[in-house]
């Protein structure tokens, strides 16, 4: 039986074909978090999955944010900011990686938790994995413990939970 967070996803989630650019099927999760329900049953689903095993939460440029800060709130812990390359000040780490239909890279303030902390990684969309994995090294790096991986949507035919090692990843919608 679906959870109340993946009836909301599967009622409200809207598709856009050919975008950004021709084959690719955008699958927009913004109807999702305009609606106050929806959202609520999204966060209370993430953190009841991970509840007690972790200290913070990295979101991810930019949808990722919205959930972290959310779940940040609800399970009064910190919240970290992995940004697009470039947009962070002082000492950063940084980790290039592969899209679906492109390059980039990210970035992670340092020194910003202790070291040890358990670090959960939020995204709406798990794709080809190439951005969740590069976030699960950055965290590394930086001297945490991925606590696991949370995503709204997995897109399962780009196989990105192959890239993505032995982490624990929770997905509300499988598609």
């Amino acid at each position: 039986m679906p959870t109340p967070a993946a009836v909301h996803v599967n009622t409200l989630l809207a598709s856009y074909p050919d975008f950004p650019q021709p084959g690719i099927l955008f699958r927009d999760l913004n109807p999702v978090f305009a609606d106050a329900a929806a959202f609520r049953s999204l966060i209370d689903e993430l953190v009841g999955r991970f509840a007690g095993e972790f200290d913070a939460v990295a979101g991810i440029e930019a949808r990722g944010f919205l959930l972290a800060a959310a779940v940040g709130y609800a399970a009064d812990v910190a919240v970290l900011a992995v940004r697009k390359g470039g947009k962070l000040p002082g000492a950063v780490l940084t980790e290039d990686y592969d899209l679906e239909y492109g390059s980039a890279s990210l970035e992670l303030e340092i020194g910003q938790l202790a070291p040890g902390s358990r670090v959960l990684v939020l995204d709406d969309v798990l794709a080809t994995g190439g951005t969740i994995a590069a976030t699960s090294r950055l965290i590394e790096r930086a001297g945490y413990a991925l606590a696991g991986v949370g995503v709204v949507l997995e897109l399962t035919e780009l196989a990105g939970r192959s890239r993505l090692g032995d982490a624990a990843v929770h997905t509300i919608v499988a598609l």
